[in-house]
This record gives structure tokens, sequence and C-alpha cells, in this order.
């Protein structure tokens, strides 16, 4: 049963949550759009792709901004008890700071549990749409935009250049079109006005041309039989297709390998079979430079353990004839080339399966660190909102913002040694947890011995104190 204070501290901190969930989402999905700006800028998007964009955008962020809602608001909830001296009434009342988070705590676990669900079943297929649909996005040509007196050239098989356009923005003057045939010779058509419009269905754009020239060569330049035709018309229309415009749908399989896109047990699967097609990579190893080194089937076994074999020959060319010591050393050259060429293909594929596994471990990791950093980044945000004891968006954004960064510098951090196989992927992923649970043990403590550690009566006191004893100090060496 769900008692009074209870319900009172999940009423306080349901309206921050969703307020510091929303522009924490807000500012994430921005974030996205400032990077890709330059990609989606000019591209003629209708608004059906651009509301795809802002959807999968936000299911993408959505398990970045959680963390960082639940440290801001649990920040926030426990600052406003202690500022409006809540949080003083429910101590006295001698009960311990554990008991009145215990509420928090229970939803923060059952929100840690959703992420976890929501990373696991729905990012995977989110992350495949988003990927899939950035991709066909970053592909598609600008918006045509046939500038005065500039070649433009973004549509296939022409270059179009016009001296000038009126105020319509249709009728246009000194045009020139270059139609390419990819052969020896482009045909060519000049008018000295015309009207330029985009068809009814946007599929095409046609060119009303008046009184102008069209000429074409058709056959080799150097042949004297070459057939040049030039065509006077009063009235002509050149239909250039826009269909190289239209953003093209991408198979989905084309991602769907990524880590990225699978689920735990997708991860665990893949995982095994990369574990098995690396294990034969050492057997290959020496079966390949068998190949290249066969004097190893020669070897002497009678010879003595104990003595070296460089005791007993002392130069090779010993026991090589002259005539054919070129020739021995062409061939040895020529076997150790071949081994190394080996070497370095064998260690090339071996480094690419170890670097693919890697990266599948990762995002296995990423799954359950992203969960876990929500429990984490709340046992950090309410021993802290009851210490600073200030609600608002001041002071807690302010120390929200510090561990935040923190969080995500330690997660960058660890993730590039580990995909640079400095670190295991399981040091790496988890480093921002392990660095912030300590903290967050030790705000905690803190919290229920009512410390003043963000107090600045504390500080002043404590600095005024300092310097009254040392000028008690001064003031006794100087007596003496």
């Amino acid at each position: 049963m769900i008692k009074k204070l209870d319900a009172l501290i999940i009423r306080s901190f349901i309206g921050p949550f969703f307020a510091t969930f929303f522009i924490s989402l807000f500012v994430l999905v921005m974030q996205f759009f400032w990077l890709y700006i330059d990609d989606l800028v000019g591209k003629g998007l209708d608004i059906i792709t651009l509301l795809k964009l802002i959807w999968y955008a936000c299911a993408f962020h959505m398990p970045l901004a959680l963390p960082l809602a639940l440290l801001l608001s649990s920040i926030m909830t426990f600052g406003n008890l202690g500022e409006s001296f809540e949080l003083v009434a429910i101590k006295s009342a001698g009960i311990p700071l554990v008991r009145f988070m215990r509420p928090l705590l229970i939803v923060t676990i059952f929100i840690s549990i959703g992420a976890f669900f929501f990373s696991n079943n729905i990012i995977p297929i989110v992350n495949l749409k988003f990927n899939n649909l950035k991709y066909d996005v970053i592909v598609t040509k600008p918006a045509f935009d046939i500038k005065e007196g500039v070649f433009y050239d973004k549509i296939d098989g022409f270059i179009i250049k016009i001296g000038k356009k009126e105020k319509d923005d249709s009728t246009i003057r000194n045009v020139l079109i270059y139609e390419k045939n990819y052969g020896l010779q482009d045909n060519v058509i000049v008018a000295p006005s015309g009207v330029m419009r985009v068809s009814a269905d946007k599929k095409n754009l046609e060119f009303l041309l008046k009184d102008g020239w069209r000429y074409s060569e058709k056959g080799n330049r150097v042949d004297p039989n070459t057939e040049y035709t030039r065509l006077g018309f009063k009235s002509y229309l050149k239909v250039l297709d826009l269909g190289s415009f239209k953003m093209n749908k991408t198979e989905d399989s084309l991602f769907r390998y990524d880590p990225k896109m699978l689920s735990v047990r997708q991860l665990n699967l893949s995982i095994d079979s990369l574990n098995t097609i690396a294990e034969p990579y050492p057997k290959k190893m020496i079966r390949e430079q068998a190949l290249y080194l066969p004097f190893v089937r020669y070897w002497d076994s009678s010879l003595p353990a104990t003595k070296p074999l460089a005791t007993k020959i002392k130069e090779v060319e010993d026991f090589i004839p002259d005539s054919v010591q070129n020739i021995a050393l062409d061939r040895a050259a020529g076997q150790i080339s071949g081994a190394k060429t080996t070497i370095d293909m064998i260690a090339a594929n071996y480094s690419s399966f170890q670097d693919t596994l890697t990266k599948h471990w990762l995002e296995w990791h990423r799954k359950f660190t992203l969960s876990v950093a929500c429990i984490v980044l709340f046992m950090i945000g309410a021993p802290l909102g009851s210490i600073i004891r200030k609600g608002g968006l001041g002071t807690p954004l302010l120390f929200a913002i510090i561990f935040f960064v923190l969080f995500h510098l330690l997660n960058t951090f660890g993730e590039k040694l580990s995909k640079e196989m400095v670190w295991t992927p399981f040091a790496g992923m988890w480093l921002s947890t392990l660095v912030l649970i300590p903290i967050g043990l030790f705000l905690t403590l803190k919290a229920m011995t009512d410390s003043e550690l963000f107090n600045k009566e504390f500080y002043h006191r404590m600095n005024t104190f300092i310097k009254t004893k040392l000028a008690a100090v001064r003031q006794k060496k100087s007596t003496t």
C-alpha cells in the first residue's frame, strides 16, 4: 500500500521528470538536425519524410535522454523539498533519507527495466529505419535551382545555362542546353528566349523555347563523312526528366547486419558465430607458413638440444656452392616475401574479425549500461538535491550538466579505447558506471549525515576560522 509520504514524493517527481525528459530529448534531437543540416537543406523533402526523421531521431535519442532526465528531475525534486523545508520536516519525524528515497528508487528501477526492453526490442528497428532514411536523404540530389549565368549539371544527361530570368521566375533569356549522349559530340540547343516550368505531376522540367537553333553531329569528327545537322525552330518543347531528384527508398537489408540493428539474443548468436570463425586462424597460420618454409620438414632431430645450432653452422654460405649462391639467395628472398604477404593477409583478416567481434560486444554491453545508468544517476541526483536544497532550473541544472558531461565523457572515452582494443569491451562500456557508483555512495552518505558539502556559509565559516588561526600564529611569531 502506498503511503501518503510515498504519494507526495512521487507527485513531486512526476512533473519535473516529464518536463526535463522532453527538454533533454528536444536538445538531443536538435543536435542531430544541426549535425546533418547540410544534408537536409535544399533537398525538397516532403513533410512526411521530415516527420519520420523527427520520430526516428526522438526514438534513437530516448535511451540517452532518460538518464539525463532522471538525474535532473531527482535533483530538482529533492532540492524543492529541501528549499520548502519539507525535507527538514520529514527528517525531524525520524524518517531517514533512504526511506523517502525508496519510492522514487522503485520508480527508477521500473523505468530502467522499461529502458532496457526499449533498447533491446525497439531501438534495433529504429536504428535500421533511421539509418536507411538518413542514407536515402543524404544521397538525394538537392532540389534544382538554376541560377543566371551558371552552368547547371545536376540533371542527368544535360548541362544548362540561362543568361537571365525575369521576375516571374518562369520567363528566361539566352538559353543554352547541352544534351550529353556520352559519345564524342553533344547536341546543343540555343534560344534567345523561352519559358521554364515544372510539369503538373512534378516529374519533368519543361522548356518552351522560341526562335532558336538545334545543332547535332553524328559520326567521327575526323571522318569527312560526319553528319552535321542544324535545325531552326519557331517553337520547341524540350522535356527533361526529374526522376534523379526523387528520394529513392533503399532496402532495409543493406543495414540489417550492423550490430546496432540487433537485439541481445541476435547479438549472442552473432558473437558465437564470430568466435567459431576466428578459432581456426592459428592452425591456418601454421598450415600456410609450411608452404613457404619447407626446411622445417628437414630439421635434424638428432642434434643435441643443449647446443644451439649456431655453434655447429657458422655461415649458411659455407654449405652452398658459389655457382648457385645468387639463385639460392633470390629463392630465399622470394620465399620470405611470400611468407610475409601470407602473414599480413591472415593477420588483416583476423584483425577484421576481432574488430567486428568487439563492435558486437560493445553493443551487447550498451543494452545494459544505459539502463543501469538511469539508477546510478538517480543515486547521484537524489542525495545531491537533498544536500544543495535548491529547486528550479538554476543550481540543479548546473550540477546535472556537470555529472552528465562526466558520464558522457567516460562513456565516449571507454568506448573509444575498447574499439581500439586497448581495453576490453566490458571495461570500456562500464567505466562510467564504475566511476559514478562510488560518487553516488559518497553523496548518499553525506546526505544521510546532513553534510554541509555545498553550503556557502559552511565554507565561509571555515575560511574565517582558517584566517583567524593564521593571524594568531603570525602574531605569536612576531611577539617571540
